[in-house]
């Protein structure tokens, strides 16, 4: 059975393209996903059956062998560290709040400054396993 490593898929085309071990790509199309998977990674090692198709090979019969390293995951803050920033993320929260209380939006450098904070510390929190 032949082996590659995913090169790029895309759930929402259905499709995407294996790299063999000759460094060809082989066609990869939704139907040929085992049962119960929806999206690969790149990089994903995998082991299929090839057929023909219309415009060259196309796997069909996909076996995942090992999925690719999150690299969010790999690169993401200890936890000890990640307590720190949370617990300055609450104060700059607590402080926004208390203006808002009092009819008052943070400047535009402050809002931006917390908006992309957020946004960090969520992307650290939402690693897809």
């Amino acid at each position: 059975m032949p082996s590659g490593k995913i090169r790029w898929y895309d759930a929402n085309k259905g499709y995407g393209f294996i790299e063999n071990e000759e460094g060809k790509d082989v066609f990869l199309p939704a139907m040929a996903l085992p049962a119960g998977v929806t999206t690969l990674r790149k990089g994903t090692k995998v082991e299929y059956s090839v057929i023909d198709g219309r415009k060259g090979p196309q796997a069909m019969g996909l076996e995942v062998i090992a999925s690719a390293p999150s690299l969010v995951k790999a690169t993401r803050p200890k936890p000890d560290d990640m307590a720190a920033i949370v617990e300055d993320l609450i104060k700059l929260l607590d402080t926004a709040g208390n203006g808002l209380r009092r009819h008052h939006y943070p400047s535009a450098a402050d809002s931006r400054k917390l908006a992309t904070l957020l946004r960090a510390v969520a992307d650290n929190f939402d690693v897809q396993e």
